[in-house]
């Protein structure tokens, strides 16, 4: 097999190519932070470029064939010869909030898991305060471990973070009760 060119096209000449024809509001990213945030999570990462069509099925080295994504967003991305689904996938994703997109993912994994949102748990348990939520999230934090050495919760231990606080909201819920009984 004979050697791969280094990756010519820069990051700042893919932000400049794809700013002036994509509306940032199909991505998780703002123009202005394109060369610092992934375009699919909106996390400040270093961020890798991408194939949209990738180099072993002919995918050229030019900004047109290239989008910005971080480690963890560029190894789950789409890996055909349509550029169109490469778009597809990421606004599907879209998120409007900076650091939001792994949580968002993890709360869809919960619902998949209990059949329920974690909205849904809290309503049930009469827990409106925003403030002791994130606090219980937080607290959860040292209860897990990241997996295989990966520098971040992935959606399946995000979601049972949400499992063990909302446990811990509903034995703090009964025991409140039982005093006020």
């Amino acid at each position: 097999m004979a050697k791969r060119e280094a990756i010519k096209t820069t990051l700042n000449s893919i932000v400049e190519y794809w700013g002036s024809r994509v509306d940032e509001c199909d991505l998780s990213v703002d123009w202005a932070e394109a060369d610092s945030h992934c375009w699919r999570c909106g996390c400040e990462k270093n961020l890798e470029r991408c194939h949209i069509i990738p180099h072993s099925l002919q995918g050229k080295d030019e900004p047109s064939n290239y989008v910005l994504l971080c480690k963890r967003c560029h190894l789950e991305n789409p890996n055909v010869a349509d550029k169109e689904i490469m778009w597809d996938w990421l606004k599907a994703y879209k998120t409007s909030f900076y650091e939001t997109f792994w949580l968002i993912q993890g709360l869809e994994e919960y619902k998949r898991i209990y059949g329920k949102s974690v909205v849904e748990e809290l309503k049930k348990l009469g827990i409106k305060d925003r403030n002791k939520v994130l606090s219980s999230f937080k607290a959860t934090h040292n209860m897990a471990s990241f997996h295989f050495g990966q520098p971040y919760f992935n959606s399946a231990t995000v979601a049972g973070l949400l499992r063990m606080m909302i446990k811990e909201l509903e034995a703090e819920t009964e025991t409140i009760e039982k005093c006020n009984a």
